[in-house]
């Protein structure tokens, strides 16, 4: 793919770069939906597509649409979601997978499309195994990998729920890594052709996916978005061929597929490869992680570090601003163990709306929930992908991600931790008494709270509970 309008583009660069990769972070929602677009639209040859959530709303309609205009140019389109969070997509799926130009396959599906609640009751171990991997390559040439699902609430684009987010645009050859992991998972025996598992499109579907489609497509609201979209300075320097890329030496690690099975070996999972990584740290660690689940082992790991000296700093979501009150229960009764042992922990406030043009570093400029998952080790090394710390990830669902040898994205990574994140988070530390009090910044005042702030007792006591259950290995 050399010779397609993204290869002309990209080799020179890569070139003058010998065994770097090209990487440009992408912390805005905004400019995340348009890199996708525009490569969708600059695609010659090929499209590979891994995800675990594509909803069908505005954002998740225009790409679905863009793959298929990709499909009638002739590009070979390639697309592998996890069944998970398709209920009620069946006639999007089966309409694309109809397309001459589209394959769709489904990781660990449903057999009883609208029953699925009896498929988790007699095969529990393999549908509890998700693919959590997210990857969007175009012409083997331009790949985005990083925490995004597809969604309004990814890209800011929804009126409600809004999650900050990471990914990575990336060239170069790493990209052929993520190709050839994409093959990977494509050949799984976790991924099924949807013509096999999904039911017959007839007619009257085929025109109501139609007609869907065409209400997305006349909403105001979506046409007001497209306009934001095409008017960002992230969209113009792509366009003009001034994207700032960083290059560096850049790994994939991924979960070998056989992981949806529960079968891989322990040094095939990211875990163990990113474990090592954590371990040789020296002198500081700063870790985002939206669901982050330490357990035991890993709170201890985490403390264990902080008594050697090192400084570590950590960034989770509040009880207020996460999404699933029940990983918050794993992590909470975590917390005591890595204050007491010196880790300096933050957790991101619901809610709160910065001005548009304040840098928020990595982490990006929410408005409600952290979602990203990334990690700087020495001011040297990040990572970048779709791993949350908790033992789903772990070892449930299979992941990926970059590992990334670049000073400036670590210290990028470092520097948000002082500068945009003290106002956007609680800082979690103990009291006189030695329990748990959350510190907010305002208007350049310290308000203390012996509470987690912003829930209320029901929401504590339902945590409170669930946070003796044995349930952390399903978190």
């Amino acid at each position: 793919t050399a010779d397609t309008r993204l290869g002309q583009a990209v080799q020179p660069l890569a070139r003058a770069h010998p065994g770097k990769s090209g990487v440009f972070p992408l912390a805005d929602g905004r400019d995340a939906f348009a890199a996708r677009i525009l490569l969708a639209e600059a695609s010659e040859r090929s499209l590979d597509i891994q995800y675990y959530i594509w909803n069908d709303d505005k954002t998740g309609t225009l790409l679905f649409e863009a793959l298929r205009r990709a499909a009638d140019r002739g590009v070979r389109v390639r697309l592998l979601l996890d069944d998970n969070s398709t209920a009620g997509m069946d006639a999007i799926l089966a309409a694309l997978d109809e397309h001459p130009g589209i394959e769709v396959r489904l990781f660990n599906p449903f057999m009883y499309r609208r029953l699925r609640a009896l498929d988790f009751l007699t095969d529990f171990s393999r549908l509890n195994r998700r693919m959590h991997n997210k990857s969007f390559t175009a012409d083997n040439q331009v790949t985005i990998v990083g925490g995004r699902n597809i969604g309004d609430e990814y890209f800011g684009a929804g009126q409600g729920m809004a999650f900050s987010d990471l990914d990575v645009l990336a060239i170069g050859p790493v990209v052929h890594d993520v190709s050839s992991d994409f093959d990977r998972y494509w050949a799984s025996d976790s991924s099924y052709p949807a013509a096999r598992v999904l039911p017959p499109l007839g007619r009257d579907a085929r025109a109501e996916v139609a007609a869907a489609v065409a209400r997305v497509r006349q909403n105001p609201a979506t046409a007001q978005y497209l306009h934001a979209i095409v008017s960002l300075p992230y969209v113009r320097d792509v366009l003009a061929g001034r994207l700032p890329f960083e290059w560096a030496d850049t790994l994939v690690v991924s979960d070998d597929p056989a992981k949806g099975l529960g079968r891989a070996p322990d040094d095939q999972l990211v875990w163990s490869r990113l474990g090592r990584i954590l371990a040789s740290t020296e002198r500081e660690l700063e870790l985002v992680s939206a669901y982050f689940v330490p357990g035991e082992n890993g709170a201890e790991f985490f403390a264990d570090l902080a008594r050697q000296g090192v400084k570590v700093t950590l960034l989770t979501n509040s009880l207020e601003a996460t999404d699933v009150p029940a990983v918050h229960a794993g992590y909470a009764k975590r917390r005591k163990t890595m204050v007491e042992a010196g880790v300096v922990l933050f957790e991101v406030k619901a809610g709160f709306s910065p001005p548009p043009t304040e840098d928020h570093g990595p982490v990006g400029s929410s408005r409600a929930s952290l979602h990203a998952k990334t990690f700087s080790v020495d001011r040297s090394r990040v990572f970048i992908g779709s791993f949350n710390f908790d033992p789903r990830s772990a070892r449930l669902n299979t992941e990926m991600g970059f590992v990334i040898d670049s000073p400036a994205l670590a210290r990028s990574i470092a520097d948000a931790f002082t500068g945009s994140i003290p106002a956007r988070a609680y800082r979690v530390r103990l009291g006189d008494d030695g329990e748990l009090q959350w510190v907010e910044q305002r208007d350049g005042r310290e308000i203390v709270h012996d509470e987690e702030p912003g829930a209320g007792f029901w929401l504590r006591a339902f945590v409170a509970v669930l946070s003796v259950l044995p349930i952390e290995w399903l978190l």
